[in-house]
């Protein structure tokens, strides 16, 4: 299961556009509600791309082949790109230091 750095860039710049156009449609949504939309269908989609396939000896699904695997690796993966993410912390974070 490679991944494509292109269609991975292109995939995230394209879901963040989206929040933007949708959060500049409607004045009235909360933007939690909107970054909680996109999640969600962010989450279905991963899980449906996730599904293993019928060859029980596949190498390529066997971190995957359970429910309970799917659940932890997106957790993993959740993890990893929030603390990567630029807004992870924040000026206004409880107990954040100030000079």
């Amino acid at each position: 299961m490679n991944q494509d750095p292109n269609a991975y860039d292109d995939a995230a710049m394209q879901a963040v556009e989206l929040g933007n156009r949708i959060a500049d449609k409607d004045q009235e949504a909360h933007i939690w509600d909107v970054a909680d939309g996109l999640l969600a269908g962010a989450i279905q989609y991963w899980l449906y791309s996730r599904q293993p396939c019928d060859d029980p000896n596949c190498e390529d699904c066997t971190p995957i082949r359970t429910a309970e695997q799917r659940l932890m690796e997106l957790q993993r993966l959740v993890d990893d790109m929030a603390r990567s993410s630029e807004y992870f912390h924040t000026p206004n974070d409880f107990g954040a230091g100030r000079a």
